[in-house]
């Protein structure tokens, strides 16, 4: 008798670009439109990272590129 629970919402998913490591004891990875360099290393185990797909969430990332900004400038 949960006659307060609401149903839950579908999230919409899509196919979306990530980096993932290559480090078989790790399980880190990064949306790609969320990294600030072209290749990532792990920030987990600072190991080198490789491209691949994920149905994952769909998010909106509403700052510009942030391959583009330049390392070691805070952002406001």
């Amino acid at each position: 008798m949960n006659y307060r629970k609401k149903p839950l919402e579908e999230v919409p998913e899509e196919n979306t670009a990530v980096w993932s490591c290559t480090n078989d004891d790790c399980n880190g990875w990064m949306r790609d439109n969320f990294t600030f360099e072209d290749a990532p290393a792990c920030p987990l185990c600072h190991a080198p990272m490789e491209q691949g797909m994920r149905m994952l969430p769909q998010l909106i990332n509403s700052s510009s590129d942030p391959k583009s900004l330049k390392k070691n400038i805070s952002i406001s």
